[in-house]
């Protein structure tokens, strides 16, 4: 039987895939975990549900005003489950100050993400971060953040969540190399000449994970691997030559850990987002949960190759951003956001996504330590000049 209080959560990207998926962890463990307070963009009829079903103590809605339409289903479940409700992006930061919050998990997909972050961990907050961009936008400002106000970071990325795990076999001092294993998409095996004509539809056949659309897109080019080498070096404080990446069909070894003395440690599971989010929201503690296990009954197969980077471009860019640090990452971030969308309109080609953000990157006013306004300012440029490079 559990005495401890429960862990309360603010979720935010309630209606997203990682936001469903951290749903389910609190389905299975309502007697430690309990949902106070949740945030969506748009998906009003989902949200709806949630509240229902759990009950929060607040919501936030991003996408859409007070004023709206079809709004009315949304106060009725609210006014029945007594769920305060606000409205716009701004109080998504006043929310994640709440004393009845103990973790923050933020799915927000995109830069939007950031701001909160950071309010959260200036209030000491542990933040499950699932929002890669805050890291890949303001590595160095939100790791300072987090140490300044003794706030923490812990990594939902089923990578990230590895890399932390498998860092609990020796010191830091002790690490030669940490592992990212990627998948490599869809298109692993395509030749240049083949990657020119991929479909929208195509991108978004992901061979082993379930994933929303950006996320989808950015495996397929293999930005999203991009972004968790530049999030691996703000969260393990590793410089860029000491990571590395690995093409793993399976996604059963979710990345490894290579020690002085040649050990390499692996953490390995199905991909099941839902076992990294357990991770994150319970650590330091671990309990059964709702995540599919291994059958060690049955064979099973394991691959590792090299990454093709002349095939995926991305890559290279990653640790170029990784290294330059600074406004780089909020460059290349909103580059790729605004190249991704572009792509699912079909008003881009798949092979050019990687291509616009390497030419906005190549032509930004980089700025080493750049103050939260100035990378919201190099985001705003960037998503102006991407869009004005894909008209061209």
């Amino acid at each position: 039987m559990r005495y401890a209080p429960k862990r309360r959560l603010a979720l935010l990207g309630s209606t997203g895939s990682i936001g469903r998926n951290a749903l389910d962890v609190v389905r299975h463990a309502k007697d430690r975990l309990q949902v106070v307070a949740m945030s969506a963009h748009a998906n009003i009829s989902l949200l709806v549900e949630q509240i229902r079903e759990f009950r929060p103590q607040v919501v936030v809605v991003t996408g859409i005003t007070c004023d709206s339409g079809g709004l009315a289903e949304l106060h009725n479940a609210a006014k029945l489950a007594k769920t305060e409700i606000l409205y716009g992006p701004e109080s998504l930061c006043e929310l994640v100050t709440r004393d009845e919050i103990d973790v923050v998990v933020s799915a927000v997909v995109g830069s939007a993400g950031l701001q909160s972050t950071l309010r959260a961990l200036e209030t000491g907050k542990t933040v499950a971060l699932a929002n890669k961009e805050s890291l890949v936008v303001g590595g160095e400002l939100v790791v300072d953040t987090a140490k300044k106000h003794k706030g923490q970071i812990i990594p939902v990325d089923s990578e990230h969540s590895a890399i932390w795990q498998c860092l609990a076999a020796g010191r830091a001092a002790e690490v030669t190399k940490i592992i990212l294993t990627a998948s490599g998409g869809p298109f692993r095996n395509l030749s240049q000449a083949e990657l020119q004509q991929v479909t929208v539809a195509d991108a978004l056949a992901h061979p082993t994970w379930n994933m929303g659309k950006k996320i989808t897109i950015d495996s397929a080019t293999l930005m999203n691997k991009a972004l968790e080498i530049i999030e691996a070096r703000w969260l393990f404080d590793m410089p860029p030559e000491k990571i590395g990446v690995v093409i793993h069909p399976q996604s059963i070894v979710h990345s490894m850990v290579e020690f002085v003395d040649g050990s390499v440690i692996a953490q390995l599971g199905l991909p099941d987002m839902r076992l990294p989010i357990q991770w994150a929201i319970d650590y330091p503690e671990r309990f059964p949960g709702p995540a599919r296990k291994l059958d060690w009954s049955e064979s099973f197969s394991l691959e590792f190759s090299p990454p093709n980077f002349e095939r995926f471009p991305a890559l290279q860019l990653g640790l170029e951003v990784a290294e330059q640090a600074g406004t780089s990452g909020a460059v290349v971030s909103a580059a790729n956001e605004v190249a991704v969308e572009a792509f699912l309109q079909e008003r881009l080609p798949f092979h050019q996504i990687t291509t616009v953000c390497q030419s906005i990157l190549k032509h930004h006013n980089h700025e080493r330590r750049p103050t939260l306004e100035q990378l919201l300012a190099a985001d705003r440029w960037a998503r102006l000049e991407t869009e004005k490079w894909i008209s061209r």
